[in-house]
């Protein structure tokens, strides 16, 4: 079985800091080819954020923070590679449709390359201008180990602990709400 990067979508922040972002489940490459022969000093913010740390989604070209390592057949790489083909000669001018489906299969080649990783380990990207040429660096984010005994629901949540203890004498809370609103409005008032 093939691996291969599929966009995630773990928060809406996506649809916030890029000017498109990718649906949920797309197939996803690096794109830092979008921004090939560019002034990049003329990127505008959003511009900048994919720059810095987009995939790009093959059927929106839209982007994404993270992408996910997804099992895939034969059939869905050679789906890949023919929906980028295409979008490179529509969107991005490539000479013909031979031409296309060589880069087009380059970057699905390269996609592959940073799923050699198990499946659902995400993955993130971040690029940098370095001498005129764009740097990419590929991190990968995986799951913690099932907390033993842990429910499905509650297996990874381990940021807080909670502990009884026993002879422990609890201070009483009250809280006043009524006083504190009185309070509020007398010094809006004043």
């Amino acid at each position: 079985m093939l691996r291969f990067p599929r966009t995630i979508r773990l928060d809406p922040s996506d649809t916030l800091v890029f000017e498109r972002a990718a649906e949920p489940g797309e197939w996803a490459v690096s794109g830092a080819f979008v921004f090939w022969n560019q002034d990049l000093a003329t990127l505008g913010q959003k511009q900048r954020v994919a720059l810095r740390s987009g995939f790009l989604g093959i059927d929106s070209l839209g982007w994404s923070t993270l992408a996910i390592v997804t099992e895939a057949t034969e059939a869905d790489r050679q789906a890949m590679g023919e929906r980028l083909a295409s979008q490179l000669l529509e969107k991005f001018g490539a000479p013909d449709l031979n031409a296309a489906r060589v880069a087009a299969e380059e970057e699905v080649a390269f996609a592959a390359s940073l799923c050699d990783h198990p499946p659902q380990t995400l993955l993130a990207v971040q690029r940098s201008v370095e001498n005129g040429e764009i740097r990419e660096r590929f991190r990968t984010l995986r799951p913690r180990e099932a907390a033993a005994g842990a429910d499905r629901l509650h297996a990874h949540a381990r940021a807080f602990t909670f502990h009884e203890v026993e002879g422990d004498i609890e201070p009483a809370e009250e809280v006043d709400l009524l006083g504190m609103i009185r309070n509020d409005r007398r010094t809006d008032r004043t």
